[in-house]
């Protein structure tokens, strides 16, 4: 299992995944597996009726945003993300990824009665832009890589946000006050797993409140899905309010099962798509839209916001990087992948063409941002191989000063 850790790993299993998926889908057995994807799994006595492609997206991934909110709760609390001024400049800059390709994808949809999917790329895939510095980036200093886990940290959270906000309709709100018993039960009791805890004699006695820890977050998932809020935010708040240090051991074990079966899974049913046999005038302006926002967008964003917060950063202390690094993070952000798929099927769920065709346009949109990141990777890792850049902090400008790369 150690190996599905491995970041870089992780990305090519994913990114293998959903061009298995892409190339089945339009192959000879194409549409049994997309009857198969949209075939029903119905448990009337539950109120629960969800199809394949669903249960993935809707159930499974909540296991993703867990781990996503446990590793957002530990930035927060004790990590890069702990004061104002370590999280001055990625939060500017992750709005900056957020604004931008939102902005670019309206202008382009103006009009066309879909300019509800602007949030699709809006996205930036974590375990793919990680993924992808681990493959090319031999040599680029740690503080890189940690202002990219501090923004996509960041990135993850308003797609939370606006899942949470702009897809959610027919509230049920005796469904929610269920959910929110079940989940103060789930943190009262993951308080009881804390090493120092005094209730806890033993590793033997742990295993009760574990099994009851299970039960708790499956109820959770199921009252949070029948109030009509989306699914994958019972993940969240699982991830939010259980304790940290049994949070982390959590995600400890269930990172190799999202990495290794759950993420690969998803890409690959969400890439279940067949391709449009349409001229390229004939596609919606939804496809164009986020073809150009996702990668265009996000460099632009990133970069601009990074680079106009970097004085904040310089005044306050924080994470400080040169326009050339910036450069680096702002090409992976363009990576959205997993939750832009996510946002593209509830964005378009009234329209399986356009569902389709988004699918495709996140696809080779992420796969420009991929290629345009791997060259910018590689040339700033050249550099700092080559040692024509110090590698440690020292080498920041000094205070009125910026170097361009």
């Amino acid at each position: 299992m150690a190996i599905f850790r491995s970041e870089r790993y992780a990305a090519m299993l994913l990114l293998g995944a959903a061009v298995l998926g892409l190339v089945l889908a339009n192959s000879a057995i194409g549409p049994e597996l997309l009857a198969l994807k949209t075939a029903h799994l119905e448990l009337p006595w539950l109120g629960l009726d969800l199809s394949l492609g669903h249960f993935v997206s809707d159930g499974l991934l909540a296991i993703f945003f867990f781990i996503v909110a446990v590793e957002l709760k530990r930035e927060l609390a004790i990590g890069e993300l702990n004061s104002l001024s370590k999280a001055a400049l990625p939060a500017i800059a992750a709005l900056g990824g957020v604004v931008v390709p939102a902005g670019i994808f309206l202008l382009i949809t103006a009009g066309s009665g879909w300019e509800n999917g602007w949030p699709v790329p809006t996205a930036t895939d974590i375990a793919f832009a990680l993924g992808l510095l681990a493959i090319f980036g031999r040599g680029i200093p740690t503080r890189v890589r940690v202002f990219l886990m501090a923004l996509a940290v960041l990135d993850d959270l308003v797609a939370i946000l606006i899942i949470a906000f702009f897809f959610t309709s027919d509230v049920q709100l005796s469904s929610l006050g269920f959910a929110a018993v079940t989940l103060l039960l789930f943190s009262g009791v993951s308080r009881l797993l804390r090493p120092r805890s005094g209730y806890i004699l033993s590793r033997k006695a742990q295993w009760p409140l574990m099994l009851a820890m299970w039960v708790l977050a499956i109820l959770t998932w199921y009252f949070v899905f029948q109030s009509g809020v989306h699914a994958t935010i019972a993940g969240v708040l699982l991830g939010l309010v259980m304790a940290r240090r049994p949070g982390s051991r959590a995600v400890h074990g269930l990172e190799p099962w999202s990495n290794g079966l759950i993420l690969p899974l998803f890409a690959f049913s969400a890439a279940l798509v067949a391709i449009p046999t349409v001229s390229l005038t004939q596609l919606s302006p939804a496809f164009w839209g986020i073809l150009i926002a996702l990668p265009v967008g996000k460099l632009i964003g990133i970069t601009l916001a990074g680079g106009l917060s970097g004085l904040v950063a310089r005044r306050f202390g924080g994470i400080s990087l040169r326009i050339g690094d910036l450069l680096v993070v702002a090409s992976l952000g363009g990576v959205g992948f997993t939750v832009s798929l996510l946002m593209n099927e509830l964005a378009f769920a009234s329209s399986q063409e356009v569902v389709d065709e988004g699918t495709i346009a996140v696809l080779l949109g992420s796969a420009v941002a991929m290629v345009c990141s791997a060259a910018f990777v590689s040339w700033r890792a050249a550099q700092y191989r080559a040692g024509k850049l110090a590698a440690t902090p020292t080498d920041e400008p000094a205070p009125g000063t910026a170097p361009l790369f």
